[in-house]
């Protein structure tokens, strides 16, 4: 399993995690921030400070908090790699047309 290198905080709750092998995942936590570990996350000051353990791989807080880097890896909420959408969709010849008007 590759191991997180870096992350960083890229929204309230969302963090952005670097693997070994060179993968970038986008992460939204909020769903995960409950519990006694958890929670306390909820607190922006907090969640910023997010590290990664280079030992374990994992990304943890000062609460103690930690994620695995398997949770990590596969969890991607970003879009997908290569993702493109265009700025407008056309659905025809005719269309093209009206929009060109």
């Amino acid at each position: 399993m590759e191991k997180a290198i870096a992350v960083r905080v890229i929204g309230p709750y969302r963090i952005g995690v670097t693997f070994a092998d060179g993968v970038h995942r986008e992460i939204d936590l909020e769903g995960e921030l409950w519990g006694a570990g958890f929670a306390p996350l909820r607190d922006p000051g907090l969640f910023a400070q997010a590290e990664v353990d280079l030992e374990a791989g994992s990304v943890t807080w000062p609460t103690g908090a930690d994620l695995s880097p398997e949770f990590l890896y596969f969890r991607n909420d970003g879009p997908p790699e290569g993702f493109y959408e265009p700025a407008s969709i056309i659905d025809s010849p005719h269309d093209a047309l009206s929009e060109a008007r």
